[in-house]
């Protein structure tokens, strides 16, 4: 007789459970544009038997595609147990642009996939499949939920679907797979009874590890301690309102952008800060472009970014979230460039010295044991506001060229979710030699999502001028910054 078999969720990934609403779903997106290539059907089409095959011959690398949640009773925390009635073609989907399809028919397509919540009683997942794209190529629109996994976990579907190698066109065969058994609401109730009932012994053990490594890093404990202080304070002061914040509705708009990846790199070189300080600042010309064309007043705005930064080693593989975040001030009111990437660069460099990310982790270690029906209640009595104007996220990529079944990776474009009064949100790529760039925003909100976009690219160029960097050769009278 089989073992009742289940995985309980951490406190971070379910956060964002309690934390989702139907106008606010938390799952992450992206848009993966292809050359058809051998993909190509000789009618035009695209071989959607084939994808749905590879995909299948790849789910045992991954269980977490074949779970679904189950909750545990009165606790009312969620946990992972396999579907045993997991249906592959619910979840890799396929349709169609008008022949020929534009990008901008794409990008609204994309918007209204994204928009739409996942079921939370499958496994939170779907892959669209979508042929008709002109120039002979198609896309993949992807949605996973957040609490599965982080941007940079590695183990997702996406890359464990692409190859280096172009001539790999075909996968091996799926092995069999049976579900194992669920375990039922009394043994869930039981075990999460007897966890509670052992916390006394483990919080001593854990006193007694943090104890010694008090006495191994005395210096190092008052600048967490100070860093927990003034992480907890900048969330609990609610920032500026700016016209990026406004109340959002369920329906979305999506747009994208492409940057040479080396023409950033010239100008981190120029300046001598890292790639992320070149974004945030782009990102926040672009924020003082486009209030400013609102007419919305600059001076005196605290005007918030929160950036997701990694926390996971370099060995950790695991499926969930290890992701923490910094909350970078952007100084909209300063109106030469390139005293707004030094701003930033002090900014990030104060954030990296104070382990504020690390903290965070902490703050969540200590919410493992915070029963998530109060989790629940807390969310239902925020005010809505969260404690930052915009998020953006950087994920590096692979710089080599990727291939599905063949077809090559031409571009790929991520959504972050946004959250109540967070009407945009910017999530960026580097791939194959370009900085690929995401634009989700609220369609009410943010009707004019282009001109952002536009503002991005007319933001880096006035940094890049401001550095004296060109794109090829130097400026009169400045010094290579190659």
């Amino acid at each position: 007789m089989s073992t009742a078999h289940y995985e309980r969720l951490t406190a971070m990934d379910t956060s964002f459970l309690v934390l989702e609403k139907p106008w606010s779903p938390l799952h992450v997106s992206a848009t993966l544009i292809y050359e058809a290539g051998p993909m190509a059907n000789a009618d035009g089409g695209i071989d959607i038997t084939a994808y749905r095959k590879a995909t299948e011959s790849v789910l045992h690398l991954i269980p977490r595609y074949r779970q679904k949640l189950q909750w545990i009773p009165v606790v009312g925390h969620p946990v992972w147990v396999d579907d045993p009635e997991f249906n592959l073609e619910y979840h890799v989907r396929h349709t169609s642009l008008p022949r020929p399809g534009t990008d901008e028919q794409l990008k609204k397509l994309s918007a209204r996939i994204m928009a739409q919540p996942l079921d939370h009683s499958k496994p939170l997942w779907e892959a669209w499949l979508v042929e008709g794209l002109e120039g002979d190529r198609f896309a993949v629109i992807s949605k996973i939920h957040h609490c599965m996994v982080d941007g940079m976990a590695g183990k997702d579907l996406a890359q464990i679907l692409h190859s280096t190698d172009p001539r790999e066109t075909e996968r091996e065969k799926a092995p069999v797979w049976a579900p194992r058994k669920a375990p039922s609401p009394t043994r869930l109730l039981t075990d999460e009874l007897g966890r509670y009932v052992g916390l006394p012994r483990r919080a001593a053990r854990g006193m007694r590890d943090a104890m010694n490594e008090l006495y191994e890093l005395r210096e190092e404990v008052v600048t967490r301690v100070r860093s927990v202080a003034d992480m907890m304070s900048s969330m609990r002061e609610e920032p500026s309102k700016t016209p990026l914040n406004e109340a959002i509705g369920p329906h979305r708009r999506f747009d994208w952008r492409d940057m040479p990846l080396e023409d950033v790199k010239k100008v981190r070189r120029a300046l001598g800060c890292t790639i992320n300080d070149v974004v945030l600042a782009t990102v926040t010309g672009a924020v003082r472009r486009f209030l400013q064309a609102r007419g919305h007043e600059l001076e005196g705005v605290d005007f918030r970014i929160a950036a997701p930064v990694s926390i996971r080693s370099s060995d950790d593989r695991d499926m969930g979230n290890r992701v923490s975040q910094w909350f970078v001030r952007a100084p909209l009111d300063e109106s030469d460039p390139r005293a707004r990437v030094q701003k930033i660069q002090a900014a990030t460099e104060e954030l990296k010295a104070s382990k504020q990310a690390l903290d965070a982790d902490l703050i969540m270690n200590i919410a493992e044991w915070t029963p998530t029906i109060l989790l629940s209640l807390a969310s239902r009595s925020a005010s809505g506001s969260a404690p930052y104007n915009m998020m953006v996220t950087n994920v590096p990529g692979p710089q080599q060229a990727l291939y599905l079944l063949g077809a090559r990776l031409e571009s790929l474009y991520s959504q972050v979710p946004i959250a109540d009064s967070t009407a945009l949100g910017v999530a960026l790529v580097s791939y194959a030699g370009k900085l690929c760039w995401g634009f989700n925003a609220d369609f009410e909100s943010v009707p004019d999502l282009e001109l952002f976009a536009d503002a991005i690219e007319g933001s880096f160029l006035e940094i890049a001028e401001a550095a004296c960097v060109t794109f090829d050769g130097p400026c009169d009278g400045g010094e290579s910054p190659s």
